[in-house]
């Protein structure tokens, strides 16, 4: 009898271990990926021109030569030449353009920001005498309210969301004090200066009393000359509002539209189709004869691939700049530099709020 024949022996092979370094070629490949993203990002400028924005069909009719503009002013308002630039310099070019609707969405900004705007688009509107209807997001508050004031002092021509929050007139510079702080870790700050005064703000210089009085003084006249130009533009913007009305709104208050409303800060409560409605109105031309148009600004190949904006970083326009957009620009220092440098702001914001709640 023959005996029960074993089975063949298996032709699997066990798998090769793996050595100690076998991660080793995807640090690599990831190292490489890394570094052709920032070299592409360093030379987007070949890629994609920066400053060019496109026009789009919003409303009313499409075949009609003469345009009713709408301008976006969105966000925290920075120096520099941002989209809302962009946008007034296309219209300055385009002889179609009889009116603008500015929509403003944005808490404010720099003071430097907020006038460039306010002189940009008063420029325009002054010399070519365009009727400009004011359309108010969820806030339009402080430089987001100084920007409204381009309107060329008509009559009839800023209106607010019924949940507008607006006004906020007033101006703030930031100061934090982190010396305290510091000390407990055996961390002080000598440096040296060319005077008493050149290390106004900064947040880690112990002060005696009296350098903080009077650099408090010397900061105090600073913003007082500010907010006096804020309510110069104000009763430019609104010339039925006397000095006395502006000086009881101009308080840094945010009032809902209808306090608003009641206060003399805006005409009427509608919404975005209704500043059109009006704009349309004022130029002289109908529902058949108006094309409504918006801007926008075109992505390139890195927005896509990365979720940043190249175009609005490579203006200067540092509000949403992203890690990763800071990591494309020059250095991380340029954009840690910009965001420390001490800046006046026409701003509705409760973070400089935490400033002061402890004193």
């Amino acid at each position: 009898m023959n005996p029960p024949s074993l089975p063949a022996p298996s032709a699997h092979t066990p798998p090769p271990r793996r050595g100690r370094f076998s991660w080793l070629p995807w640090v690599i490949a990831g190292l490489s990926a890394v570094v052709a993203v920032a070299s592409f990002g360093a030379n987007a400028s070949y890629f994609q021109k920066a400053g060019q924005v496109e026009e789009r069909w919003h409303s009313l009719s499409k075949d009609a030569p003469s345009r009713v503009a709408i301008v976006d002013v969105v966000g925290a308002i920075m120096g520099g030449s941002g989209f809302a630039r962009q946008q007034i310099d296309r219209i300055a070019e385009d002889e179609s353009v009889k009116a603008i609707v500015l929509r403003v969405e944005s808490p404010g900004g720099t003071v430097a920001g907020s006038d460039e705007i306010f002189h940009r688009l008063s420029t325009v509107v002054k010399k070519r005498d365009l009727p400009v209807v004011v359309s108010m997001g969820s806030i339009a508050a402080s430089g987001g309210y100084y920007v409204a004031m381009a309107n060329g002092g008509r009559e009839d021509v800023i209106f607010a969301e019924p949940a507008t929050l607006t006004g906020s007139i007033g101006v703030i510079i930031p100061h934090y004090d982190f010396s305290k702080a510091l000390r407990k870790f055996d961390v002080t700050d000598d440096s040296i200066t060319s005077g008493p005064l050149k290390e106004m703000l900064s947040p880690t210089k112990e002060r005696d009393p009296e350098l903080a009085e009077r650099e408090r003084k010397v900061l105090q006249s600073l913003v007082d000359d500010m907010f006096a130009r804020f309510k110069e533009v104000v009763r430019e913007g609104r010339p039925k509002l006397d000095e006395a009305a502006v000086d009881a709104v101009a308080t840094g208050q945010v009032f809902t539209a209808r306090q608003a409303q009641a206060a003399g800060l805006v005409d009427r409560i509608g919404f975005l189709e209704d500043a059109v409605d009006r704009a349309v109105e004022l130029a002289g031309l109908t529902k058949d004869t108006a094309r409504v148009v918006r801007y926008i600004r075109p992505r390139g190949v890195l927005d896509g691939l990365l979720g940043v904006d190249i175009a609005a970083r490579s203006d200067g326009d540092l509000a949403g700049r992203t890690v990763t957009g800071a990591f494309l620009s020059k250095s991380v220092l340029d954009a840690f530099v910009e965001w420390t440098t001490p800046r006046a702001w026409y701003l509705c914001s409760a973070w400089p709020a935490m400033v002061t709640s402890g004193r």
